[in-house]
């Protein structure tokens, strides 16, 4: 399920499912990874429960992509640079 509200907290799993369901795939495992070394999406505490906002959490998603490209050989040097 996808939230229509950007402001919805989602729980770990159902951060993960809506991500994937929009076109992200992301595991459970690697928002928890992310959780303890950094560089995922922003969460809060409830209590020992991490909650995501889902504004967060697709900005996050989002942020991620590269530019368009039209070839690997694009891609190629965009990594190298």
């Amino acid at each position: 399920m996808i939230p229509d509200n950007l402001d919805t907290l989602l729980t770990r799993d159902a951060v993960a499912t809506a991500l994937t369901v929009s076109g992200f795939p992301v595991s459970v495992s690697t928002l928890a990874t992310y959780a303890t070394r950094g560089g995922g999406p922003l969460y809060r505490s409830f209590g020992r429960k991490p909650l995501y906002r889902w504004g967060d959490a697709l900005e996050w998603a989002q942020g991620r992509l590269s530019k368009p490209i039209r070839s690997t050989s694009e891609r190629d040097i965009e990594v190298a640079a």
